[in-house]
């Protein structure tokens, strides 16, 4: 698993595979990622600002041993927190290879394992990252943001989903009864094949100091929101077409029973909420009508 720091205007260039699924740039968009960090080029990657801090690619591979991008994200150690998580929903990423409930007596990682494989990302230093400890007593639910069931490709794509660094601190109704429901239905889009070529997604809980709800004991930032944009890509009538939503939603308990649609806004609505630069990559004749549009009623079961 590799490993990547990108600074702000890094001029960094990595010998390394792109994302499965790479934009083609437009040289004349002007807020695209610099093209001297080519692992900064998929679509998923917002973009590279001053706000950046640590990020962290998570490779793995597949049941035929294809090296594949597992998910990305921006690690923040000041606030024990990542600033957002992306990955993508390929045919071959969105397979169902392996399933939660077969942690019990799993052997992964070099150990055997009882249950869920929680611990500490092994590719952030120790007193950068945080720690099981840091969880313990929080009394709050150590929740994905790349959730287990986004990635079932494999055990190992399924096990990365578990290093902390992934963690947020989730009210437990909201973590178990509410954001389950989006994520769901956000599966049901990435595995859904005459919904998609390609599903990019980008979720996160906010961590700038006026949207931080509260801390832990251990000082993790405990979002007052969570957000997650959706890029979708499909190859019809001889050319690409995309649509893309937004999704902005309040840290609090919803009963189970969460309006979905209520939380839709628009990719350039959700931008200005987080301070984020989503699908910077796409070209601006593309990027530009897509990030302005939001219909539910062009996904599906919204």
């Amino acid at each position: 698993m590799k490993i990547i720091h990108w600074g702000y205007a890094a001029l960094l260039v990595f010998c390394s595979a792109c994302s499965e699924d790479e934009s083609t740039l437009d040289p004349t968009n002007t807020n695209a990622n610099p093209a001297v960090i080519p692992e900064a080029q998929g679509l998923e990657i917002p973009r590279i600002d001053a706000e950046t801090g640590d990020i962290y690619a998570h490779y793995t591979t597949t049941i035929r041993d294809e090296r594949v991008l597992n998910y990305t994200l921006d690690w923040h150690p000041d606030r024990k927190h990542s600033r957002w998580v992306a990955f993508i929903f390929t045919h071959t990423t969105a397979a169902r290879n392996w399933d939660r409930d077969n942690w019990n007596g799993a052997y992964w990682d070099g150990q055997p394992w009882e249950g869920d494989p929680f611990q500490p990302d092994p590719d952030i230093p120790a007193g950068e990252r945080t720690e099981l400890s840091d969880f313990r007593g929080s009394g709050y639910d150590r929740g994905h943001l790349c959730a287990s069931a986004d990635r079932l490709f494999s055990q190992d794509a399924n096990g990365q989903t578990f290093y902390l660094s992934n963690m947020s601190p989730m009210q437990s109704g909201f973590n178990q009864k509410d954001w389950v429901k989006l994520e769901g239905q956000v599966q049901s889009w990435g595995r859904g094949c005459a919904e998609k070529d390609t599903l990019f997604v980008v979720k996160g809980g906010t961590i700038r100091t006026e949207q931080i709800k509260a801390h832990t004991r251990s000082g993790i930032a405990v979002p007052r929101y969570y957000f997650m944009a959706l890029l979708n890509k499909k190859f019809s009538g001889s050319q690409h077409t995309y649509r893309a939503i937004g999704f902005w939603v309040e840290h609090k308990s919803y009963g189970g029973n969460p309006d979905l649609r209520s939380w839709a806004v628009s990719i350039d609505e959700l931008e200005e909420k987080t301070g984020i630069d989503f699908f910077c990559n796409l070209p601006d004749r593309v990027e530009i009508p897509v990030e302005q549009t939001c219909d539910p009623e062009l996904w599906s079961g919204l």
